[in-house]
């Protein structure tokens, strides 16, 4: 009785009691459920444009966030070092175009899966030996994002909120508008989704492969580099950002391999869901650390019920 009582009970007390801390996690779990969200689109753009599982968006967060840093440490003013970063993942692009995947046209999506792991293993030892593997202080301040909190007292308590965070989210929002908007009312945009609707017909009426697949790929070069800067500006720069990067699986497990809206939405509730997990259920009856396994578990969960995430399309083939 005890036990049901810490486990159905006591939570929801201790979230009425305090809800200022409440909001306090609700707001922690929203910053990374942005994070998440923001790394899935990366997969998800891909995945619809060319039927390929990116393993490597994860370290391409690290990547570019080592450009970054790699090239201000060396005298490059922060702004410049932002626009040469772009251009190298432009670069990354259309080499990942030329020499992995043009190639590679028409094989099974195991052998393309497998490239993109190659390609991971490329950055890494790319990524160590021109920078190095020690933990680098993100250019925060050097790009204008401020480093101060901002202090809110609602319901007689205190809510901190991190102006890095609250810029974080708002950048976040920024790029998802711009990318939406790109989608719908470019014809660029109409391109890559028209490939992923129907890779054929799109074929047939001239959409060119290769440029979309170089688009595509710098597009989710420019999303890692944004979400690279967020959570180094939290956690610092290192390749054990690829472990948090690591986390859109779940995410896009929970909402559809081809759902744009299912990776926000996904990297959301999985951001909130993990932390307030953590804090009421995790560390007082499991001793905390359920952050490493929680969004796994609930992606399981959720597949087992329904195979294709929640917006994801259903698949039947006849056999």
């Amino acid at each position: 009785m005890e036990f049901l009582s810490k486990v159905f009970i006591d939570p929801f007390v201790d979230m009425v009691a305090a809800p200022d801390f409440l909001m306090q996690v609700v707001w922690e779990g929203l910053v990374s459920g942005v994070l998440y969200a923001l790394i899935a689109l990366g997969f998800v753009l891909i995945f619809r444009s060319s039927r390929i599982f990116n393993f490597a968006q994860g370290i391409m967060v690290v990547f570019a966030a080592l450009t970054l840093v790699g090239l201000h440490e060396v005298g490059v003013p922060a702004w410049i070092s932002f626009a040469l970063t772009l251009g190298v993942m432009f670069l990354l692009a259309v080499g990942i175009e030329r020499v992995v995947l043009r190639p590679l046209v028409g094989q099974p999506d195991i052998i393309l899966f497998m490239a993109t792991i190659g390609i991971t293993l490329f950055l890494i030892g790319g990524g160590e030996l021109i920078f190095g593997g020690e933990n680098k202080r993100m250019i925060t301040e050097e790009l204008g994002i401020p480093t101060g909190s901002v202090v809110l007292e609602p319901f007689g308590g205190l809510l901190i909120l991190e102006q890095k965070d609250i810029t974080a989210v708002i950048g976040a929002v920024a790029l998802v508008v711009a990318l939406l908007a790109f989608l719908n009312y470019t014809r660029m945009g109409r391109a890559v989704r028209a490939l992923g609707d129907d890779h054929q017909a799109a074929l047939s009426v001239g959409i060119s492969l290769q440029t979309i697949w170089v688009l595509v790929w710098f597009i989710a070069g420019i999303i890692a580099l944004v979400t690279g800067i967020a959570w180094g500006s939290r956690a610092g720069v290192s390749f054990a950002l690829e472990i948090i990067a690591l986390k859109a699986l779940p995410v896009l497990m929970l909402g559809g391999l081809e759902s744009i809206t299912g990776a926000i939405i996904g990297g959301l509730a999985i951001g909130v869901l993990e932390k307030l997990f953590e804090i009421y259920w995790g560390q007082p009856l499991l001793g905390g650390n359920t952050e490493a396994w929680f969004a796994y578990v609930l992606a399981l969960v959720v597949l087992l019920f329904r195979p294709q995430g929640l917006f994801g399309e259903k698949i039947i083939e006849r056999v």
